[in-house]
């Protein structure tokens, strides 16, 4: 807070303007002198963060304008200064809810001064927290961290929409790097339980005998290490929602447990007999399609309908056209603030080659392919040869646009000629075909005007 507006209302001039000038000595003090209750009482519209009142003025007792304020605004804190010294008074008002009552002696204005003081530092705080809380409803308002327009990402909105308003169990879905985990904080974070814990697990990250310690807790001798009680993640999600990533990947022993668990709504801590209940919405998510794996054997049928609730299946980016562009922008705008870069224009070839690439490693691949992109440009500008696929399956790329089986195969022979280093022979020997087809199509202007 960099100013301060204090209320005085203080019917003795020599001491109102004392206190006055004493407290103006804070630049950041802003000070509103009042003789009256009445005026007090009529400027509340410039809305104080701090009213110090007399007790005895000479339209209104201090008790009675205390409760009028309140009436108005119940967050305003209130100083009384009075010169009664009983401690029934004070403790009145107190009760009543003034911040402080300081009595009128000769050190009034220190004691005045450094109550202020305390009472900006809790306001400062009140701030910072109305502000962080606003700053995570923004992040994690799906419209604005879910970035799309398609018909596909609009599907997704709905169901999330339709998701937020109940505590239905929500499943999932979708390629690795579709984002799994950010549609669950958009889920909890807009839901009723936003203020509760979020609570993710990530299957796959945790080694399997020390599963069900993390899921259910242990108590102090459970098992050798096991030196003082852990409180699991179910429990830590209590009133919350517990978010279990990858599930497909839980052990089939582990899996009965979480079954029971979420029937009953109940955990046993390792080594321990008492039951503890908890509260806690569950979303689980998987790269995997859960029905197959229960036909497979590796996944419990019954589990599977317990936690399949709400069905969310997440769009690979290949199928969400222009999408690609918007999360494009959207990754450079981050990185250009992040690392206090200039402007970065993206050229419209570099936009088609974006539009063509199916990117298997989706949104996230599309976040580093754009950071570097970013890092290796020229003159503020992105352009095709600064976007680098580094995909494992590259390969997909050719299928990617409907061309004539000509086009394809003079991409693929393009394709091997640069990656050998425009090598003939090599090429040829590697696709299996003869140095005379590539060297007809590099003179027929086919690959020639492709090739560094």
């Amino acid at each position: 807070m960099t100013s301060l507006k204090i209320f005085l209302i203080e019917d003795d001039p020599f001491f109102g303007e004392a206190l006055k000038y004493h407290l103006k000595l804070n630049p950041d003090f802003d000070i509103h002198l009042f003789k009256t209750g009445k005026e007090c009482l009529s400027n509340l519209y410039l809305k104080p963060d701090i009213i110090c009142l007399d007790f005895g003025l000479p339209d209104i007792t201090g008790d009675k304008l205390l409760k009028k304020i309140q009436e108005t605004n119940n967050k305003i804190p209130i100083i009384i200064i009075s010169g009664q010294e009983e401690i029934e008074v004070a403790v009145d008002f107190l009760k009543s809810g003034a911040k402080d009552y300081i009595i009128k002696n000769e050190h009034t204005k220190d004691i005045l001064w450094n109550s202020i003081l305390k009472i900006r530092e809790n306001l400062e705080l009140v701030h910072e927290v109305a502000d962080l809380k606003e700053q995570l409803e923004q992040k994690f308002s799906f419209e604005k961290t879910i970035i799309g327009q398609s018909e596909a990402i609009k599907n997704v909105f709905n169901k999330i929409n339709k998701s937020i308003n109940t505590n239905i169990n929500v499943s999932i879905t979708g390629e690795t790097g579709t984002g799994k985990e950010v549609v669950a904080k958009a889920i909890h974070y807009n839901s009723e339980r936003k203020n509760k814990p979020f609570i993710a697990i990530n299957m796959a990250a945790i080694p399997k005998d020390l599963m069900e310690s993390d899921f259910f807790g242990h108590e102090a001798g459970a098992f050798t290490g096991a030196n003082t009680r852990n409180i699991g993640k179910f429990e830590q999600a209590n009133s919350g929602t517990i978010f279990l990533d990858e599930i497909a990947e839980l052990d089939l022993n582990l899996q009965s447990k979480l079954l029971r668990v979420l029937q009953e709504r109940e955990v046993v801590r390792l080594g321990g007999t008492t039951k503890i209940k908890f509260d806690a919405r569950l979303i689980i998510a998987t790269h995997k399609d859960l029905a197959q794996e229960v036909k497979n054997g590796t996944f419990r049928e019954d589990l599977y309908y317990r936690i399949i609730g709400l069905p969310i299946e997440l769009p690979p980016l290949r199928e969400r056209g222009n999408d690609t562009l918007l999360l494009t922008k959207h990754f450079m705008d981050l990185f250009i603030k992040d690392n206090k870069m200039k402007p970065i224009a993206l050229s419209k070839e570099a936009k088609d080659k974006l539009l063509k690439y199916p990117f298997p490693g989706n949104i996230r691949e599309l976040k580093s392919v754009m950071d570097l992109a970013c890092v290796m440009c020229e003159n503020n500008e992105i352009l095709p040869d600064d976007l680098t696929f580094n995909s494992i399956n590259n390969t997909d790329f050719f299928l990617s646009e409907e061309k004539t089986l000509k086009e394809y195969t003079a991409e693929i022979i393009l394709h091997y000629l640069k990656k050998n280093r425009n090598d003939v022979l090599k090429t040829a020997k590697k696709l299996d075909i003869g140095k005379s087809t590539i060297y007809n199509l590099i003179q027929s202007s086919e690959i020639s005007k492709k090739l560094p």
